[in-house]
Parts: C-alpha cells; structure tokens; sequence
C-alpha cells in the first residue's frame, strides 16, 4: 500500500540516506554532501524513526543495511540518480557537457595527453575534461562519465573493455649508451630507478632482477619515485634505467627518445591490464564518440622495439 504523498519522508532525508548507502559510510557521505558526520546521522535517525525500522547496522568503524534498508535504497538510489540526471541536464539549459575521463596520473600524461589532439581533429565539437589522479573513485557520484583502470578481469566492472595488457622492460636514455643486455651480473655504473608501488611488486626491479635471474646486479643507487610518470621524467633526463611500461611508452621508444635495453617480460592475459569503464550503462553521443576513439587508440597501442 503507498504512503499519501503528505506522509512521505522529507527528499532531504532520503539523499542522506541513498549518500550512505552509496558510500557505505557516514564519514564519505558527509564529505559529498558538505555536512557533518553527526547532520548525516541525524538525518537517518530520524528517517529510521518516521518508517519504525531500522535501516542501518551500525558497527565498529562500519556499516550494513538491514533487510528493509537493503530494499529502501535499491528504490531509493535509482530515484534519486533520475533526479540528478534531469535536474542537470535542465540547469544546464542546453548547454553541451564535457565528457568527463578519469585516468592515473601516469596513464594521463604518458598515454592519452599525446593522443588527444587526434581526437579533437576528429571530434571538434566535443569538449573533454580530463581528471587525473590515483584515487579510486564512483563514477556516477562523481559526475564522471568514463574511467580507465589499471586492474584484473575479475575486479573490472560488468561491462567493462579490456584495452591492452602490459609488457615490461629496462629502458635508458640513448645518452647512456647501453646496448641490449643480455646479463647484468657485472657492477653496474648507472643508477636504477624504481616505482614506489608496493601493490604491484612486478613493476619494481626486486621482482624483475629475481625473474630475470639478475640478482647480482650491483647498481650504483636506487632513486625511488611515488608516480610512474616521473620514473620516466628521469629516464629521459638520462638520470639511470627505468623499467618501461611498453604499451604507455611506445611514443618514446618510437622516437628514439627512449630505449629498450633487455627482453621485455610480458603479463599474462589473465593478470593486470588496462580496462575502460562507462558510468552508464546507455551514456550520451559525446560519450559513446570519446569511448570509441579511446578504443581504437587502444586497438593500435602495441610493443614494437625499434632496432
């Protein structure tokens, strides 16, 4: 039986509580609605109170729905996102969107910076904003439209397009004048310089020099860096031997501002790889035109290592 529209709960209240739900958290739901953590909690209090249930178990640093809150917001949460949609396209009063593209610091500067030119000749009346950064976002809650991801098949979102794997060698500046090596079980001369990212140990040279049987290597230094795009800054700077992401670097090695110096190792298809990630399910023209191109320029990213 449906409540009378004057017994129905205060829109406020529900987009407290559909923020919570989406975020599973009072503490990010009070940042994305520029409130206090103790306005949101009041505000699912008192929606508990109205209905005479509970719709949140509360724990130790956590949150769960109950079996009534699971049920509220599955309703609750695709009303409200149709509320933001047309109440966005109407203030923005015909005003074409940029298509919003979220990508790593990294992948942004490396990969898809140079080729956005190409996509502006071929699309000139589609604005693009790019969002760079490392954190992990939600997509709809931050008004992005499409996303790449560094990730596995099975953490990729339903839906999502695999772009390309991954492949890994030693690059150096030509200045160095390093040929291909074949072993590095000599002292070396020149410093390594290594990717802080613990959480992908194959891209630190620990993990390369033990695969690659190289562990007596003997460097001059390590120089350690918290984003991937500056490991690379400094190898073009001629400042010692980078391990190159292959498939991000093409340009460079095409240019001969960079080279490979050992066999690349190359991830298996069932490990981490590039995926392209749409906020809806049946997005707008301007979106559907930059995913495309996204993946096409994916299509023709592949390792070729000049001679």
């Amino acid at each position: 039986m449906s409540l009378p529209l004057v017994h129905l709960s205060s829109l406020d209240q529900i987009r407290g509580f559909v923020a919570v739900g989406r975020r599973m958290s009072i503490t990010l739901a009070s940042q994305d609605l520029c409130l206090t953590q103790s306005a949101v909690s009041r505000k699912i209090h008192a929606l508990e109170e109205q209905l005479g249930v509970k719709l949140l178990i509360r724990g130790y640093r956590s949150i769960a729905f109950t079996a009534e809150g699971e049920r509220l917001f599955r309703s609750a949460d695709g009303v409200v996102q149709q509320l933001q949609d047309v109440m966005g396209e109407i203030r923005t009063g015909g005003v074409l969107r940029p298509v919003t593209l979220s990508a790593s610091i990294g992948v942004t500067g490396l990969w898809l910076l140079p080729r956005l030119n190409r996509f502006q000749k071929l699309h000139p009346g589609v604005d693009v904003r790019v969002s760079a950064n490392n954190r992990i976002t939600d997509l709809r809650n931050d008004g992005i439209d499409l996303a790449i991801r560094y990730t596995t098949a099975s953490l990729a979102p339903a839906g999502s397009v695999r772009l390309f794997s991954e492949s890994i060698a030693p690059v150096v500046h030509p200045s160095l004048g390093l040929k291909l090596l074949r072993s590095l079980k000599i002292p070396l001369k020149w410093s390594l310089l290594e990717f802080d990212d613990l959480q992908h140990p194959w891209l630190q040279w620990r993990d390369w020099l033990s695969a690659a049987e190289w562990s007596d290597a003997k460097p001059q230094g390590i120089l350690h860096f918290n984003q991937y795009d500056q490991v690379i800054q400094a190898a073009l700077a001629g400042q010692g031997i980078a391990l190159g992401r292959l498939e991000l670097i093409q340009p460079l090695l095409d240019e001969g501002r960079l080279m490979v110096v050992a066999p690349p190792r190359i991830r298996a298809e069932s490990a981490h790889a590039y995926w392209l990630i749409q906020a809806e399910e049946h997005p707008r023209q301007d979106v559907c035109s930059v995913a495309a191109w996204i993946e096409a320029e994916a299509r023709d990213t592949g390792v070729s290592i000049p001679s």
